[in-house]
């Protein structure tokens, strides 16, 4: 049996760094050997602009090397994988298309699979040691999908005073797919865009310290223009600036996810 790892990042509040958490966590278990495949769910695809420029991005959603025609047809998504310039670390594009594909899914018989049938011979095949899957940041039969697909939930929380807007919603959607999903585990909670200074900050954290049965990793990841120059060069944090703050705190959390995830 394959030992690889599928972990999902999701909240249904937009903006809580769940794209740039995927990407840079990806890479940093890249740097300590391991092979990860990272998926774009997300129509906004900030996770494949994460690594290629606007025009190859555009490039894959044109040509159909993309997630949205994967599902849509229901494929094996072997064929959809694209590499990066990582050795080890391969991406799975998305395109703007992805807007439709609740109505899409809508009509396939067992909709809630469809993600996790595409993905049987890939997570089979032992390629990979982590597949990472970016989720857009609504809550409906596609997150479902994404959420059915995975072992493991990571909710990245936004350190600002609406950074916990929604997380109740975001709780009780995540029992509903244990029902159909019952191996699905939340692995943690992961604070973002968090700023020591603020007293919301301490706010956020000891709130969600405070959350029953529910982890919250000791690593958060404060506000670092580094994060955004990296995005606007297309390359992870530590690909662009290894001795930042933020590549070190990425890292970190990676470490912490592997770690938790293989007890």
């Amino acid at each position: 049996m394959s030992q690889t790892k599928v972990i999902c990042f999701a909240n249904n509040k937009g903006g809580s760094g769940k794209s740039t958490t995927c990407c840079n966590v990806g890479y940093s278990m890249v740097t300590e050997g391991k092979r990860v495949l990272l998926i774009d769910g997300d129509m906004q695809m900030n996770l494949t602009l994460s690594f290629f420029d606007d025009e190859t991005s555009l490039a894959f959603a044109k040509d159909g090397q993309n997630l949205y025609t994967a599902i849509r047809k229901q494929k094996d998504l072997t064929a959809f994988v694209q590499h990066t310039e990582y050795e080890g670390l391969d991406i799975i594009p998305s395109s703007t298309l992805m807007s439709g594909i609740e109505y899409d899914l809508f009509t396939m018989w067992q909709r809630e699979y469809v993600l996790k049938n595409g993905l049987k011979a890939i997570r089979e095949s032992g390629v990979y040691d982590y597949i990472l899957i970016d989720s857009p940041p609504t809550l409906g039969c596609w997150v479902m999908n994404i959420m059915c697909a995975s072992d493991y939930l990571v909710i990245p929380v936004e350190a600002s005073p609406w950074g916990l807007f929604g997380i109740a919603n975001m709780f009780e959607f995540y029992e509903q797919v244990q029902r159909i999903a019952p191996d699905l585990s939340l692995l943690g909670i992961a604070v973002t865009k968090a700023n020591e200074r603020k007293n919301y900050f301490k706010q956020t954290m000891e709130t969600l310290g405070s959350l029953e049965n529910v982890r919250l990793f000791d690593t958060y990841i404060r506000t670092d223009s580094t994060i955004e120059w990296s995005q606007d060069n297309s390359k992870p944090v530590m690909a662009y600036k290894k001795s930042s703050r933020a590549a070190q705190e990425y890292l970190a959390l990676a470490k912490e996810v592997m770690e938790y995830a293989h007890r």
